[in-house]
């Protein structure tokens, strides 16, 4: 992140009776806004709703953002007590700039850190880092206090009760208008290096009923990922066929349904490809089926001939084609919340049952309540290259205006597959 803060003559600035209303103190929450953003494997810190504990580690980073809406002076101070100790130091770092806290006594408190100055708007970064302890612990650390101008008006995360969203951060959406009846559709997806952290799905063809795309599950796992929501009804979906290597199981959490994925080492800077079809099963129901590729090569005519079958799955009821067409972008690991990541999604295309393929050019921009209820303002969205993007994560600043629509510019060239020689 460019440097926002220059570090300036400390104030006691909490006990000053003169501060105007404006420039209030208000908490910005440690347990929806800060991250360990630097630790090592025996670290025993954590981030829980109710703040940083644990703070033992000399070498953890704990960063806490937030976004202000004008240049001015920044006030900080901490919001704790110490844990399991008499007297702690830790230092305070804003824009490269450090001061030094001490903390003291047994009670909750508020400590001073001193007065910045924030040179434009936009999300500001706070990091916080043990120094010295005559105990076990540096402290138990609530929230952080800000104050002056710059302050007035900022936006962080002020919900409790769904802290665990907004440290996952917002997720993105693009949505589609496509011709009725669609039995096909077809998309790519590249993600670009260094934008493919772990916690991360790349929803390439979204629809009524399911999702297909790509997803980083570890550092040395990623997978192909195909479910199929149960009816609204309650009626179940059942697993029809798989290719080979595909796993297969129930999901919950978010609705419940049936989930297909293949562990496969896709790689940022490539291309990838995605068809999902929908028909009729014959006796009321739906079957839904995802094929995957890599990009197709010059040198076969750009026919891709390695299509990998992940599932089909049949859900009672309908609707029998693929309505409501998206892709989104998501974070889904708290922890790694704070990381940026991105995606170009192209070449969409939908195929009614026994029509031509139809080139999909408009995509309208949406996020998630994260984003519209201002609990993060780091997303993003657009068409860069003639490619639709996404963007969310790092606190970046400033965000792209939802629900507006983007327009590429047609190719023209329908995708070259043998729909009949599928495995």
């Amino acid at each position: 992140m460019r440097s926002l803060v220059r570090a300036s003559l400390a104030l006691l600035w909490w006990a000053l009776p003169c501060l105007a209303l404006a420039q209030e103190a208000v908490s910005v929450p440690l347990g929806g806004n800060a991250y360990l953003t630097r630790s090592t494997p025996s670290a025993q810190e954590v981030i829980t709703e109710t703040g940083l504990h644990e703070w033992s580690s000399k070498r953890t980073v704990v960063s806490v953002y937030f976004s202000v809406p004008q240049a001015g002076e920044l006030q900080l101070a901490l919001e704790g007590a110490l844990a399991g100790a008499n007297r702690s130091k830790v230092k305070v770092t804003v824009g490269g700039r450090s001061l030094p806290v001490d903390l003291f006594g047994a009670e909750s408190a508020v400590f001073p850190v001193g007065s910045f100055t924030v040179d434009r708007p936009g999300y500001v970064k706070v990091d916080l880092q043990g120094v010295s302890t005559d105990g076990g612990y540096f402290g138990d650390i609530s929230a952080l206090r800000i104050a002056g101008s710059a302050a007035a008006g900022a936006v962080f995360a002020d919900d409790p009760e769904n802290f665990y969203w907004s440290r996952r951060g917002p997720s993105v959406h693009l949505g589609y208008q496509a011709p009725a009846d669609t039995e096909y559709v077809y998309s790519e997806v590249t993600v670009p290096e260094g934008q493919d952290p772990v916690g991360t799905y790349y929803m390439a063809n979204g629809f009524d009923g399911g999702y297909f795309g790509i997803q980083v599950n570890s550092r040395s796992e990623r997978r192909v990922l195909f479910s199929i929501w149960d009816a609204p009804d309650g009626g179940k979906t059942t697993l029809v066929a798989k290719g080979p290597q595909v796993v297969d199981n129930d999901f919950g959490g978010e609705g419940t349904g049936g989930q297909s994925y293949l562990v496969y080492p896709w790689k940022a800077g490539h291309t990838y490809r995605f068809l999902t079809r929908a028909r009729p099963d014959g006796s009321g129901g739906t079957l839904f089926s995802a094929w995957f590729a890599e990009a197709a090569s010059q040198a076969n005519g750009g026919r891709c001939r390695d299509w990998r079958l992940i599932a089909t799955w049949r859900r009672p009821g309908g609707p029998t084609a693929l309505r409501s067409l998206y892709s989104f972008l998501e974070s889904f690991l708290p922890d790694n919340g704070y990381l940026g990541r991105s995606a170009r999604y192209g070449n969409q295309w939908a195929k009614p049952a026994g029509g031509a393929w139809t080139e999909l050019v408009t995509a309208r921009f949406t996020v998630d309540a994260t984003g519209s209820n201002r609990q993060r303002l780091d997303y993003a969205g657009g068409v860069n290259a003639n490619l639709f993007h996404l963007r969310l994560g790092g606190f970046f600043s400033p965000p792209v205006t939802p629900g507006q629509s983007f327009v590429r510019t047609a190719d023209g060239r329908p995708p070259a597959i043998d729909l009949d020689a599928l495995p």
